[in-house]
């Protein structure tokens, strides 16, 4: 790669920041790192990977935003955002991703269990996520796993949650940079299948890999009183992001707004979600897993619950 193409490529990154970076002095900021670097030579000789990893070590080192990347593909990335995610190939991945369902059960003792590892929008997702919900709509708890959940669609956060609240909710606030506007983030008023519904117990577990979306959705249950977070706390990206491209094998993203909560003005950027039960991310399972148990103990054993007291019992026995 030549250095003018190499420029040019800072350049394109550039533009795309100062146009949509969600705070503008701070893209002023990282403008500034990044001519600093190239001017020092700091990109010359990279193959694209190794420059795109360091581009975003740059952009990072300003104020931290996780969400701000340089990515490198093998593959031509689309022209923006929008193509990226109505190509065959975002459909196929979330096809091959079981939608970011990772996992659906019913777990010994009438205990739901949902292992999330992405949130496609809702226009691909919302099928499964009606299935899985549906299934678990007769436990007794749930266990919301995003411990692997990387992030994704707020939509699909909202499409969750619905499940898990008997009212409409207004649960997050997200404000976009183009137009100064801000958007309420409520729950929805209908949702196919079964609900949980907004009594019964639930507890998120969570880990330093939970990013983004799936913070979004164990910061907002935490904040609703909904659920309780059981693991460690989350890497911290509260900023949606947008892709667009830089050349024909490299992309930028590029945090076009920020969420926060309506009452407190709080949100997870930079600290990340704190959890109520702190313990070890590889032991939220069973920590979580055992009070569900007890929960369930506490619904009594008369007439048809008896059999899934003394499963419950067993479990908590082998835990």
């Amino acid at each position: 790669m030549g250095s003018e193409a190499r420029a040019a490529q800072v350049e394109e990154v550039i533009r795309r920041l100062e146009a949509h970076y969600v705070f503008p002095d701070v893209a002023t900021k990282l403008a500034e790192v990044l001519r600093q670097r190239l001017g020092e030579g700091a990109y010359d000789g990279l193959g694209d990977a190794d420059f795109a990893t360091l581009v975003t070590t740059d952009l990072q080192s300003v104020n931290g935003d996780k969400h701000l990347r340089l990515r490198h593909h093998v593959d031509p990335v689309a022209d923006d955002g929008d193509a990226a995610m109505n190509s065959d190939g975002y459909r196929l991945e979330a096809e091959l991703e079981g939608f970011g369902i990772a996992e659906v059960r019913r777990l010994t003792g009438n205990v739901g269990y949902l292992d999330t590892t992405m949130l496609y929008p809702p226009e691909l997702a919302g099928p499964a996520i009606a299935a899985a919900m549906t299934l678990l709509a007769p436990a007794d708890a749930l266990l919301l796993d995003v411990r692997r959940n990387r992030g994704g669609s707020p939509g699909t956060s909202a499409l969750l949650q619905t499940y898990l609240v008997d009212e409409q909710v207004h649960y997050l606030d997200i404000y976009e940079r183009e137009g100064h506007q801000t958007i309420q983030m409520w729950t929805l008023p209908y949702v196919p299948g079964l609900r949980f519904g907004g009594t019964k117990p639930i507890w998120v577990l969570t880990g330093p890999r939970t990013f983004s979306g799936g913070e979004d959705l164990a910061f907002s249950l935490q904040q609703q009183g909904r659920a309780k977070t059981v693991g460690e706390a989350t890497r911290g990206g509260a900023h949606p992001r947008e892709q667009y491209k830089v050349d024909t094998y490299l992309d930028v993203t590029v945090s076009i707004a920020r969420s926060f909560h309506p009452e407190t003005g709080e949100n997870w950027e930079g600290s990340g979600v704190r959890p109520d039960l702190p313990v070890a991310a590889d032991r939220a399972f069973d920590t979580a897993y055992a009070l569900a148990l007890e929960h369930v103990l506490e619904l009594g054993s008369a007439g048809p619950r008896r059999t899934v007291a003394d499963e419950a019992r067993q479990a908590l026995d082998q835990l």
